[in-house]
C-alpha cells in the first residue's frame, strides 16, 4: 500500500507543477516525460549501484580538494579560521565556509573561461544534454555545473550568460539555483545522515530542477537565442561571413583582477541578504510566539508539509514527524535539520531514512532565497533582478517539489 502512495505522491508532485504553472500552454510535455523516465533510471542505479555513487563521490572529492586549497588563503589573512595549518574541515563560521572560498573557485573559473576551456565544455555538455532532454542549451548545463559547485559559485561563474539571457531565462535559472548543493559541503552531510542516499540525491535534484522549472515556469527560446555566451562580447554564434564574432580580449592581469573584486563583492552582497532574511524569519517567530507560544514558521509549515509527507509512502505518525523537520529545514537550513535527526536516523526504517535524507539534501529554504537574490544584484540588471524578485514564491516553491520528486523517487527503490 505505502508503494502504491509513494507512487501517487510523485504524480501529485508532478501535477502541482502544472497546476501553478506560469503559463500551463508552453510547458513542454515532451522534455517533462524524457526528464521524468531519465530520473527514475538514474534513481534506481544510485540505490542498486555502487560505481554510480563512487563516480560522484570522486567528482565532489576532486571540488573539495579546490575548497582546501582555498582555505590556505583565508588562513594566511584570517589565521586560525579554517584551523592553524588552514585545512580543518571544520571553518568557523557561515561566511568561511561556503562564502570565502568563492575568492579562488569564481577566478579559476574565469580563468578557465578565460582561456577557452570552460566555453568549450559548457558548449559540447550542453549540446548533449539538451539533446537527450529537449532543453536550451545552457539551462541543460547548468544543471550540472550547479550540482558540484552550488548556487552562487555556478551563478558567479556564469555571469556573462545570465547577462545576455532574458529576463524570463533569469527567473527560470534562479528557481533551478534552489535545488543545488555544493560540493565542498558534501563531506559533512555524510558524517551526519546516510551518504548513500546524499550523493544520490544530487544528481536527481538537478535534473528535477529542470522539470519543475519546465512546468512551472515554462520559456520557449528561440534557435537563434539558444546560444553558449563564453567570453565577453563572444558567443557559438557567427557572422555573415561566417566568422566568429570575438572582442578583443583586455590583459590577463587586468582581467583577473575584476575576476577578484567581482567575488569579493559578490561575497558581500550575499552575506548581507542572508543575514537580512534569517534575521527577517526570527521576527517573524517573535511574533507569532506573542501571539500563541506553540506557534512559529517552523511548526506552521510542518502543517503545510504534512500531506505531502504522507505522499512519501509514510505512515500517519512519521510523516508527521518527517512534516516537522522539513518545515525546520525551509525556516532555517539543511545542518539544523540534519543535526536534529544525527542522534536517531540511523534506528529509522530503511525507507524513512531515505526520503528523509534526500529531502534534505538541498539549499531549498529562505536564507537561500536572500543569496540568490543577492547574487543576482551583483550580477544583472534592475530589469531582471526585478522579474526575479516578484517571483519568489514561485522559487521557493520550485526548491521545494524538486525536493519532494527527487525524495519520492528515491524511495520507490529503498524499502
Amino acid at each position: 500500500m505505502y508503494l502504491a502512495i509513494n507512487v501517487l505522491g510523485i504524480a501529485v508532485f508532478l501535477a502541482a507543477g502544472w497546476l501553478l504553472s506560469h503559463d500551463r500552454k508552453r510547458i513542454p510535455w515532451q522534455s517533462v516525460a524524457i526528464l521524468t523516465a531519465l530520473n527514475l533510471v538514474i534513481a534506481w542505479v544510485l540505490t542498486s549501484f555502487t560505481w554510480g555513487r563512487a563516480a560522484i563521490e570522486g567528482a565532489a572529492a576532486g571540488f573539495n580538494e579546490l575548497v582546501s586549497v582555498a582555505w590556505k588563503g583565508i588562513n594566511f589573512a584570517l589565521a586560525n579560521w579554517v584551523g592553524a595549518e588552514g585545512v580543518d574541515p571544520t571553518p568557523v563560521n557561515f561566511v568561511v565556509s561556503a562564502l570565502l572560498p568563492i575568492l579562488l573557485v569564481v577566478p579559476v573559473f574565469d580563468i578557465l573561461t578565460y582561456i577557452g576551456f570552460l566555453p568549450w565544455l559548457i558548449k559540447w555538455i550542453g549540446w548533449g544534454l539538451s539533446a537527450v532532454t529537449r532543453q536550451p542549451k545552457f539551462e541543460a548545463f547548468y544543471s550540472i555545473e550547479m550540482m558540484f559547485l552550488g548556487n552562487t559559485e555556478a551563478l558567479a561563474v556564469s555571469k556573462l550568460q545570465v547577462q545576455r539571457m532574458s529576463p524570463a531565462r533569469n527567473v527560470v535559472i534562479a528557481m533551478m539555483s534552489m535545488s543545488c548543493v555544493t560540493a565542498s559541503i558534501l563531506a559533512a552531510y555524510i558524517q551526519i545522515v546516510p551518504a548513500e542516499f546524499v550523493l544520490t540525491a544530487v544528481p536527481l535534484n538537478c535534473l528535477n530542477a529542470l522539470i519543475v522549472t519546465s512546468m512551472l515556469y515554462p520559456v520557449h527560446v528561440p534557435p537563434e537565442e539558444d546560444i553558449i555566451v563564453t567570453y565577453e562580447g563572444v558567443d557559438d554564434s557567427e557572422d555573415a561571413d561566417g566568422a566568429q564574432s570575438r572582442a578583443a580580449k583586455e590583459p590577463f592581469f587586468s582581467f583577473l583582477g575584476d575576476s577578484i573584486l567581482g567575488a569579493g563583492k559578490l561575497i558581500l552582497i550575499i552575506t548581507a541578504n542572508v543575514i537580512t532574511f534569517v534575521a527577517l524569519a526570527a521576527l517573524i517567530n517573535k511574533i507569532l510566539g506573542a501571539i500563541w507560544e506553540p506557534l512559529s514558521l517552523e511548526s506552521a509549515l510542518g502543517v503545510v508539509m504534512y500531506g505531502p509527507a504522507l505522499l512519501l509512502g509514510l505512515d500517519t505518525s512519521t510523516a508527521w514527524d518527517m512534516s516537522r523537520i522539513m518545515g525546520l529545514k525551509l525556516v532555517t537550513n539543511e545542518f539544523v535539520a540534519m543535526g536534529q535527526v544525527q542522534p536517531h536516523i540511523g534506528d529509522y526504517a530503511r525507507h524513512y531514512q531515505a526520503v528523509l535524507t534526500v529531502f534534505l539534501t538541498s539549499f531549498a529554504n529562505f536564507g537561500t532565497l536572500g543569496m540568490i537574490i543577492g547574487c543576482f544584484k551583483g550580477l544583472v540588471d534592475k530589469e531582471r533582478n526585478d522579474l526575479i524578485s516578484k517571483n519568489v514564491g514561485r522559487m521557493l516553491l520550485s526548491g521545494i517539489l524538486v525536493s519532494l520528486l527527487s525524495a519520492g523517487m528515491v524511495g520507490l527503490f529503498v524499502w
